[in-house]
């Protein structure tokens, strides 16, 4: 989180680190020898400007069409102008095996979309990190998703990302929905061997007939290979 202190005690998304500045006013890299074993670092800002970030959504509005390449993007690589988070992500990258990454559209954009991946919570005990559920893969914004069983048994999920219907890709029972809700079950094997290609046809017919009522969550036992 590059922002500053006051704007990341206010709200910031769950388990980040503010960089902060020693007294001669240099940044200081957080825990440089375990960025090393980072897959996944990703800066922002308040609002990203010098991203020279574009509103996709009044341009689908306009325009009623969207490229499927932008309706997913969140996250850029370093290849723009100067900015705040731009700066932070080329020096933390010296640190990093894998390239760090920036959030388009900053915490701004980022929290319009997913407030329930806000917090003000700044002190994290190792137990509460290990302990802490990540959301389901989204696949297509507010629309589609690829999460586990576990994710999918998960009420708060389902309310977070109004998940309002579940396509269960695995040989255990359906899960119910706590208020409604539909429900379709491809009794398969969770293996990168199972046979999903016969069952195509009955899950986009039924992914498309329920994208109009809300989200559609995909899962299996452990969602990956789905």
């Amino acid at each position: 989180d590059a922002r500053t202190e006051r704007e990341f005690d206010e709200s910031h998304i769950v388990t980040a680190r503010r960089i902060e500045q020693s007294p001669t006013g240099e940044y200081l890299v957080p825990n440089p020898e375990d960025l090393g074993y980072v897959r996944y670092c990703v800066v922002y800002d308040c609002k990203t400007s010098s991203l020279d970030y574009y509103d996709y959504d009044e341009e689908e509005k306009e325009t009623g069409t969207l490229e499927p390449a932008l309706a997913n993007s969140f996250l850029v690589s370093l290849a723009t102008e100067e900015g705040t988070s731009v700066l932070h992500a080329k020096n933390l990258e010296q640190f990093t095996r894998h390239p760090v990454l920036i959030l388009k559209g900053g915490y701004r954009r980022f929290s319009a979309y997913y407030p329930f991946l806000g917090t003000q919570k700044i002190l994290w005990m190792p137990q509460e990190l290990d302990n802490y559920q990540p959301y389901p893969v989204e696949v297509l914004p507010a629309k589609l998703y690829m999460g586990t069983f576990k994710q999918a048994c998960d009420k708060k999920v389902q309310k977070d990302l109004r998940i309002k219907a579940l396509v269960n890709v695995c040989e255990e029972p359906v899960t119910p929905f706590a208020e409604g809700g539909e429900s379709l079950h491809i009794s398969v094997p969770d293996t990168l061997e199972a046979d999903l290609f016969s069952s195509f046809p009955t899950i986009a017919h039924f992914i498309d007939a329920q994208l109009d009522r809300g989200a559609v969550l995909v899962f299996s036992s452990l969602g990956i290979s789905r």
